[in-house]
């Protein structure tokens, strides 16, 4: 590791999907298959510039497009054992390997994906987003007419978009917090913490040691490229509403328990800050609505229990050395609402997200495994995270309150995985390097 505090981000190479780039309310991800190195190289020459860095733009872009790669795509693509042996083993051997640590167990197990996601035939993630329906659907025309051109083979494809609603099928509103990286020239409102150091999401930069960590080799292929861990979500909507409805006699009960378990309201209100009712008005107001803590404003979580979901998978300033856990995410609502009092109607719907990282392991699988699934979790014993958690119906659900605390027991899993990736989103030179061969 080389010592480095001075950096300037080349933001022109960076893929921007990860720094700087405007969120868009509907995509589609399209999971692609190389039959040979020539056919991979000829997909990747007509495609390398359409893919959009993290350079600022004047305006709103209508679209944008993305291509991450697999260690098997990286290997079609020419890259040698050698080098390929230089990148993390999580990363080398793919996240269908990884279901121990992640947590993906029976019906989350890689043997129930879906859409080619646990084959070894995964080489590339195209992922396209753009600022409506209409301009989405132009855009999708001209990729399958591009990957037509070159034979390469789609193995699935994922419509995700915002709801008109704009909450995801749980109904809470989504994307309200992110992170803000140095040197984007985009500064921190209150609360969010400090700016975290790029290296910490983006290859060849100091991150929060003031290190340059080693990079994969060849340097040129690593440097400005990020790691991605891609989960498709299924959402059980009726296990959740059932659950509400059985824990809570009246519809403010429902809505307060459902803000328990998240943490915030399902209007996006933080807990913290309304404890006791919603207040949409503060989440409209970008400089409240993260502006809390926990250590110092709710050390005991009366307000936000202790294990809610924003606090497992951000406990702020609770735990030391937050900023080396911390993951940029990414992620839209797939599958169609399902409307207030309907039966099931055996619909798939959930949340596709995208995790980027520099360390999978240390922070994105570190997250999952400790933070998400572990039973034990600042002073808790027998919970998990009630929404993502890997769920068994023995773990619980512990809701700090005075006198007396309140146990929800046995809880259901509301969330299972459908699908997962790990992939690397490497930078615009290395894309067209790789196109040349």
């Amino acid at each position: 590791m080389l010592k480095n505090t001075s950096f300037v981000l080349e933001l022109d190479e960076i893929q921007g999907l990860l720094l700087g780039s405007v969120p868009m309310p509907c995509g589609q991800y399209f999971f692609l298959t190389f039959r040979h190195p020539d056919q991979a190289r000829a997909f990747l020459t007509r495609v390398v510039d359409k893919v959009c860095s993290a350079e600022p733009v004047v305006g709103l872009p209508m679209s944008r497009v993305h291509l991450a790669l697999t260690c098997r795509g990286l290997r079609m693509l020419g890259v040698d054992e050698a080098s390929l042996q230089s990148f993390p083993e999580a990363f080398r051997v793919g996240m269908p390997a990884r279901a121990e640590e992640l947590g993906d167990h029976g019906e989350s197990h890689p043997d129930q994906w879906v859409g080619g996601l646990a084959s070894s035939d995964l080489h590339a993630l195209l992922l396209l987003f753009g600022a409506d329906l209409t301009e989405r659907a132009q855009r999708i025309e001209e990729i399958h007419s591009l990957i037509a051109a070159t034979g390469v083979r789609i193995l699935s494809e994922l419509d995700v978009a915002l709801p008109e609603t704009g909450r995801e099928h749980f109904g809470y509103r989504d994307g309200i917090s992110r992170i803000y990286v140095e040197g984007t020239g985009m500064e921190p409102p209150p609360g969010s913490g400090p700016a975290v150091k790029p290296g910490e999401f983006v290859l060849g930069y100091p991150d929060e040691t003031s290190a340059i960590p080693s990079l994969p080799q060849p340097e040129w292929l690593s440097r400005n490229g990020s790691f991605l861990a891609y989960r498709r979500l299924y959402e059980d909507v009726i296990a959740f509403r059932d659950f509400l409805g059985r824990h809570a006699a009246t519809r403010d009960e429902q809505e307060l328990l459902a803000a328990k378990l998240l943490g915030r309201w399902r209007s996006g209100a933080p807990l913290v800050l309304a404890p006791n009712r919603d207040d949409p008005e503060l989440v409209a107001d970008p400089e409240r609505n993260n502006n809390f803590n926990y250590g110092q404003m709710d050390p005991q979580g009366l307000a936000c229990p202790i294990g809610a979901h924003i606090r497992r998978v951000n406990p702020r300033d609770t735990i030391g050395n937050i900023q080396r856990r911390r993951l940029i995410r990414w992620g839209l609502p797939y599958g169609p609402l399902l409307p207030e009092g309907s039966p099931d109607d055996g619909m798939d719907r959930g949340l596709a997200l995208f995790f980027g990282c520099a360390d999978i392991e240390r922070q994105f699988e570190f997250v999952q495994k400790e933070w998400i699934n572990a039973p034990k979790f600042l002073g808790l014993d027998h919970d998990k995270d009630p929404i993502a958690g890997d769920h068994d119906g023995t773990y619980n659900m512990t809701v700090q309150k005075k006198p007396i605390r309140k146990t929800l027991r046995s809880l259901p899993r509301f969330t299972r995985v459908r699908g997962g990736a790990y992939a690397f989103l490497p930078g615009l030179q290395a894309l067209r390097s790789l196109a040349e061969g």
